[in-house]
């Protein structure tokens, strides 16, 4: 796929990394030479120096032949705009645009984006999917990633397993005998071994999961909180529910977070910032229950007045990777039950895995799955980046009948899938929105199902399958494999 990405930020850097690495072509439009020259050497892509608004410059970044725009300098306005130039001087087929204006939002899909707007098909605002995912998070506690499939019906979680917790040091296959009737499939578990990084384990019937092992699992949303707590919580521990959150940071992330946290009315929430006139604009802005505080989130003196010790998640959320880290491991050594750090270095998260850190958190990975999902080829409804970018959860549908599919209608054990690769669940009786287009949509059933594929399940016409792919080179095989026949109308 030929894709130019506009604007060579932190962001744009983020995109451009993961799709070059699926064999794309990318061009990077930036005004700023130097930028494009360290991206020009680190991947193998093409720099265009200009401003991506003049017609001249994304014809000579090759927009005549472009399948895919995505925006995302600086500023809303020149996202907006260069999306229009596209549409209307170059007729590209796909135009994203990044855009951190919440009113915008609201928009989405009305006449202000759509084609006779601005021409946008699809806004992304990495705060706002940040703000999301944090959300899941302290909602799941004991979870160190949450992904939802499926309109949120089912979700992959990781989390790191405890010695004294039920399913802790029990084999795959005895905790399927001994709970049948949960809707769960453990599809993956990455191993500590001394001075090594965590190594992928394939998982079959006879894995044992062990302590301090991070196991990925794909389960229907109202299992979620069981298979958590099964897993790191010790037997007859309560599950410790998030009450008290403190926030470091009250910046474009850290007020959205405090603000929709706020409202919910069940949380304790106090916010560090150090900018004395942020604090008063932060103060109007939030809720009254919301405690604003002028400071650094590494001053000992400070934490410990506040009483870091009773925080149930520390969150340290400014724009300083440094600053982040700093502050979390001080939050974890004075007390703080949970830390989770905002890292834009790669190479800084890297390091953190694995640390007194509980979460290194990178706002492209929380919004690339967005991006993703319009790159993939055939049906493919959700895509979730993890392991820092090296595997990946992949959601499509399947399409046609058994002439012109190689999957629909077939048992799995008849669907030769890559050996790494696990199909997870199936969730089936969604509606068709192809369907109801054509006017040919099929009766939904009461309620959506979750399935957790056996060798005898049958594939059907529309059934959503979630898939964990430990490598993404293997994501084409997949795709592939559910691609329709020239046939299928």
């Amino acid at each position: 796929m030929k894709i130019i990405i506009l604007g060579a930020g932190r962001v744009g850097q983020s995109v451009a990394e993961s799709l070059v690495s699926e064999k794309n072509d990318i061009t990077v439009i930036d005004t700023d030479a130097r930028r494009l020259r360290e991206l020009q050497d680190r991947y193998d892509l093409r720099g265009v120096v200009g401003n991506g608004i003049d017609p001249a410059v994304l014809a000579e970044a090759g927009a005549r032949d472009t399948d895919l725009l995505i925006a995302c300098a600086a500023q809303d306005e020149t996202n907006l705009v260069c999306c229009k130039v596209a549409q209307l001087a170059f007729s590209i087929p796909t135009r994203i645009a990044r855009v951190r204006s919440s009113g915008f939002a609201l928009e989405e899909g009305g006449e202000l984006l759509g084609k006779d707007g601005f021409g946008v098909d699809r806004i992304i605002c990495p705060e706002e999917s940040l703000t999301r995912y944090i959300g899941k998070l302290v909602e799941y506690p004991e979870a160190l990633q949450v992904r939802e499939f499926a309109g949120g019906r089912a979700c992959l979680v990781s989390v790191r397993a405890r010695a004294g917790a039920p399913l802790v040091g029990m084999q795959i296959a005895t905790m399927r005998d001994s709970a049948p009737d949960v809707a769960m499939r453990i599809v993956a578990i990455y191993r500590r071994f001394p001075d090594e990084p965590d190594r992928f384990v394939p998982c079959d019937g006879s894995t044992r999961v062990e302590p301090m092992d991070e196991v990925f699992v794909l389960a229907g949303r109202e299992r979620v909180a069981q298979i958590l707590s099964s897993l790191h919580c010790r037997a007859g521990q309560p599950t410790r529910a998030v009450r008290r959150i403190m926030i470091a940071g009250g910046g474009r992330v850290g007020l959205r977070l405090a603000r929709q946290l706020g409202q919910q009315g069940r949380f304790n929430i106090k916010v560090l910032e150090e900018n004395p006139e942020r604090c008063m604009q932060l103060a109007s802005e939030l809720p009254p229950q919301v405690l604003v505080l002028q400071g650094d989130a590494t001053d000992e003196d400070l934490l410990a007045g506040e009483g870091i010790e009773e925080v149930d998640l520390f969150l340290a959320l400014t724009d300083d990777d440094e600053d982040n880290i700093m502050a979390c491991l001080l939050a974890k050594r004075m007390g703080a039950s949970r830390v989770l750090a905002l890292i834009n270095r790669r190479s800084y998260a890297d390091l953190m895995h694995g640390t007194q850190i509980d979460i290194a958190l990178s706002p492209a990975q929380a919004m690339l799955g967005e991006l993703l999902a319009y790159v993939r080829r055939g049906d493919v409804q959700a895509v979730h980046s993890l392991r820092r970018g090296v595997a990946e959860a992949l959601e499509i549908v399947a399409r046609g009948d058994r002439k012109t599919s190689r999957v629909v209608g077939r048992r799995v054990d008849e669907i030769r899938l890559p050996p790494e690769v696990h199909m997870g669940l199936i969730v089936r009786g969604l509606a068709d929105p192809v369907a109801e287009a054509a006017g040919s949509a099929p009766a939904p059933l009461p309620e959506p199902q979750v399935i957790i594929p056996r060798s005898h399940t049958v594939i059907e016409s529309n059934d959503h399958v979630v898939f964990f792919l430990p490598h993404k080179r293997l994501v084409r095989e997949v795709e592939r494999l559910f691609r329709v026949s020239a046939t299928f109308f």
